[in-house]
C-alpha cells in the first residue's frame, strides 16, 4: 500500500466541500485501485509458486524415471551390484527434489515463516489448475505437500493450504496410452497368445530356448496353475507393458480375466549370465504373488509415466494389498506414505478402539504401541537406554536408514518414518499414555486434544516370534525355526548380520514367514568378527563367570546361539537338522568371502520347488 502511494498523484485536502468530496472520491479510486493490484499482485505470485513446484516436481520425476529406465541395461548386464546401488540412489531423490525447490521459493520469493493464507490458497487453486492432463498428479501433490511442510509450521497443515485429500481423480489416466495389452486366447490359441507375451519383453538378449519357454508356461497354465477351470468365451490376458526388475530378475505382470474371475500371474525372466534369458516360472497363487510384492522386499523399478493406472491394474490383481503398498512396492514411497497416512485418518475417524501397548517383550531402545482393529504397530526411540544397550537416538536413526536403503531380501519388514505424527489423547489408553511419558517424554508434545510424536517409525504388525511357539503346534514350530533360520541366512547374504538373533526380534507374517523387525543392533556382514571360542586352559577357566579369551566390540561367537536359540527340545531337532551351520564360524567367514568376491547370492521371492529347472529335473 505504501509502495503504491508513493508512486501516486494524492490530492490535497482542502476545507472547500468539493474539495474535499473530490479527495475522497479520488482516495476510494485508489484504494480500489491499490485492492486490484495487490490482487493482482496474489495472483502473479500464486501463479509462479505454484509453477515452481511443479516444475521441481517434474524434474524430480525425469531423474527417477531415467534411472528406472536404466534397469534393463543393468539386467542384461548382470550388473547385479549397479542395480542395488540404483535401488538406493533412487531413494534419496525425493529428499534432494524437494530441498532444491524449497531454497528456490525462499530465494525468488523471501518466503516469511508465517503463511500468508490468502496467497497459499491462491497457489493451491492454480496448483491444481496445472495439474490439467498432467499424468502423475498424486504424485505431484504429495510433492507439493512435501514442500509446504518443509517451509511451514505445522499448524498450517490442512486442507486449506495442502492436499489432505486429493485434488484430482486419477481414474482412466492412461485411456490415450494404455499401461497394458490384451491377448485372446479363445481366439488365438494359447500357444500363440503365450509367444506374444514373451515377445514383447523388451530385451536386446536371446531366449535360451524360447520354443521350450512356451510350451512350458502353456504346460503349466492347463495342468497346473488353473486345473478344472472352465474358459469363458471372452477369457483374455491382461498385460502390463513395462517389466518389473528388482535384484537378477525381471518379470511380466499380468492378470487373466475370465468373466468375473481375475486370475494373477506372474513370469519371472533370469539372465543366464551367458548371453541369454529363460523363464525360471510361472506364478499364478495369489499368496505367492502377495509375497512377491511384500513389504519385506526391496522396491521394483518399472518404468511407468501413469503409475496411478498400473496401482490400479495391480490393486484388482491383488485386492489384499492396499493403495499404500503397491505406490510403495514400485518405488514410489512418498506417495504410499501419503496414501497409509489418509487411510490411517479414515481408519480412525470410522473405528471407537484404543491405541494400546504392543503385545510382546518390551524394548529397551522402542516403546511400540497400535490398535487392535489397526494392522501396524508405532515405534518411537525412548529416549534413554538402560545398559547393556550402548547405542543412542543417532545411531538407532542410522540403523534403520541403513534397512531402508539396503535390499531387504523379503525378510526385513519396510518402515514408514514420520515426523509430528498427531494422535487424538481420547484414543490412548492410560498406560500407553504413561508408557510413552515415562520413557519418551522428550518426543513428545500435547497440543489441545492431541498429542504429537516428533518422530516414530511404522511398521506392519506381526506375531512376535517368541510368543507364536508358545501356542505353536510341533509341526508350526519346525517350520517356524526353519523360516528364522533362513532369514538369518539370506540377510547374511546381502551383508546384514541381525546382531541379536533373540527370536523377539523377528515376527510371523498371517502367510507364515519370518520376518526380522528390530534393527538396532544390525551391522554389515563385513565388519563382524567370526570367531570360534578358544579351549580353555583350565577347570577354573571353564567355571569362571568371565571368559578366559579377549572380546573386542564385533567379535561374534556363532558357538553362543545354541544356549539361547536352542531350549526347547523341538526347535533344537528342526535347528539341528536344517541349520546347524549357523553355529560355526567357518559358515559365516564363507559368506563374508563371497561378500567380499562380489557375488550375489540368488534369493528366490518363491520356493525353489517351483522352479521349472525343478520341476522338469534340470537341477
Amino acid at each position: 500500500m505504501s509502495k503504491y502511494l508513493e508512486q501516486s498523484d494524492v490530492p490535497v485536502l482542502t476545507g472547500h466541500d468539493d474539495g474535499v468530496q473530490g479527495a475522497e472520491h479520488s482516495l476510494l479510486n485508489l484504494q480500489s485501485e491499490t485492492s486490484a493490484g495487490q490482487d493482482r499482485m496474489t495472483e502473479l505470485n500464486a501463479r509462479r509458486i505454484a509453477a515452481t513446484i511443479l516444475d521441481g516436481f517434474n524434474r524430480h520425476y525425469r531423474i527417477f524415471l531415467e534411472i528406472t529406465g536404466q534397469a534393463r541395461q543393468r539386467f542384461e548386464a548382470c550388473d547385479w551390484r549397479g542395480q542395488r546401488q540404483a535401488a538406493s540412489d533412487r531413494i534419496n531423490l525425493y529428499t534432494q527434489r524437494v530441498s532444491e525447490a524449497t531454497e528456490r521459493l525462499q530465494a525468488e520469493f523471501a518466503l516469511d515463516s508465517d503463511v500468508d493464507e490468502e496467497l497459499w490458497r491462491e497457489v493451491k487453486l492454480r496448483y491444481i489448475g496445472l495439474l490439467y492432463e498432467h499424468k502423475q498428479p498424486e504424485l505431484a501433490e504429495t510433492f507439493y505437500n512435501s514442500v509446504f511442510t518443509w517451509l511451514f509450521h505445522r499448524r498450517y497443515y490442512n486442507n486449506d493450504n495442502i492436499f489432505v485429500r486429493p485434488g484430482l481423480s486419477t481414474e482412466y489416466l492412461d485411456d490415450d496410452d494404455p499401461v497394458y495389452d490384451s491377448y485372446y486366447p479363445t481366439r488365438h490359441g494359447l500357444t500363440r497368445s503365450v509367444r506374444a507375451v514373451l515377445q514383447t519383453i523388451p530385451c536386446s538378449l536371446p531366449f535360451e530356448d524360447f520354443n521350450r519357454d512356451v510350451r512350458r508356461l502353456v504346460h503349466h497354465i492347463k495342468k497346473r496353475g488353473m486345473p478344472g477351470l472352465e474358459l469363458r468365451r471372452h477369457f483374455h490376458l491382461q498385460v502390463l507393458h513395462a517389466p518389473f526388475y528388482r535384484n537378477k530378475a525381471a518379470y511380466i505382470v499380468g492378470r487373466a480375466i475370465n468373466g468375473a474371475d481375475v486370475i494373477p500371474f506372474v513370469i519371472p525372466i533370469l539372465n543366464n549370465e551367458r548371453g541369454g534369458v529363460y523363464v525360471d516360472t510361472l506364478l499364478m497363487d495369489g499368496d505367492d504373488i502377495a509375497n512377491l510384492f511384500s513389504f519385506a522386499r526391496a522396491y521394483f523399478m518399472v518404468e511407468t509415466g501413469t503409475p496411478a493406472a498400473v496401482v490400479h491394474f495391480l490393486n484388482r490383481m491383488l485386492p489384499t494389498k492396499t493403495k499404500a503398498d503397491l505406490y510403495t512396492a514400485i518405488g514410489l514411497q512418498k506417495q504410499g506414505k501419503s496414501e497409509f497416512y489418509r487411510g490411517f485418518l479414515h481408519h480412525l475417524a470410522h473405528s471407537a478402539d484404543q491405541l494400546e501397548i504392543a503385545p510382546g517383550v518390551k524394548g529397551m531402545v522402542m516403546t511400540v504401541f497400535t490398535m487392535p482393529s489397526y494392522p501396524y504397530v508405532f515405534k518411537v526411540i525412548n529416549d534413554y537406554f538402560r545398559p547393556p544397550k550402548e547405542v543412542n537416538r543417532e545411531i538407532v536413526k542410522r540403523k534403520y536408514q541403513i534397512v531402508k536403503m539396503h535390499d531387504r531380501v523379503g525378510r526385513m519388514a519396510d518402515t514408514l518414518e514420520y515426523s509430528y505424527a498427531a494422535f487424538p489423547t481420547a484414543r490412548i489408553t492410560d498406560d500407553l499414555m504413561a508408557e510413552l511419558k515415562d520413557k519418551c517424554g522428550k518426543s513428545l508434545e500435547i497440543e489441545g486434544d492431541k498429542v504429537i510424536v516428533r518422530h516414530l517409525y511404522i511398521e506392519r504388525r506381526l506375531d512376535p516370534l517368541n510368543l507364536y511357539f508358545q501356542t505353536a503346534n510341533r509341526e508350526q514350530k519346525e517350520d517356524a525355526v526353519i523360516g528364522f533360520g533362513n532369514a538369518v541366512k539370506e540377510m547374511a547374504e546381502a551383508n546384514i548380520f541381525a546382531g541379536d538373533l533373540l527370536y523377539k526380534n523377528f515376527g510371523v507374517t498371517r502367510h507364515g514367514r519370518v520376518i526380522f523387525y528390530d534393527y538396532d543392533e544390525i551391522e554389515f556382514m563385513t565388519d563382524m568378527n567370526f570367531r570360534r571360542i578358544p579351549e580353555p586352559r583350565t577347570p577354573e577357566d571353564e567355571l569362571a563367570a568371565e571368559p578366559w579369551y579377549s572380546v573386542a566390540p564385533n567379535d561374534v561367537f556363532p558357538e553362543e546361539f545354541a544356549s539361547f536359540l536352542l531350549i526347547d527340545p523341538d526347535l533344537r531337532r528342526a535347528f539341528m537338522q536344517h541349520h546347524r551351520d549357523l553355529l560355526d564360524p567357518e559358515y559365516w567367514k564363507g559368506v563374508q568371502q563371497d561378500i567380499r568376491d562380489g557375488q550375489q547370492r540368488d534369493v528366490f521371492p518363491y520356493s525353489v520347488s517351483k522352479r521349472f529347472r525343478f520341476i522338469y529335473g534340470e537341477e
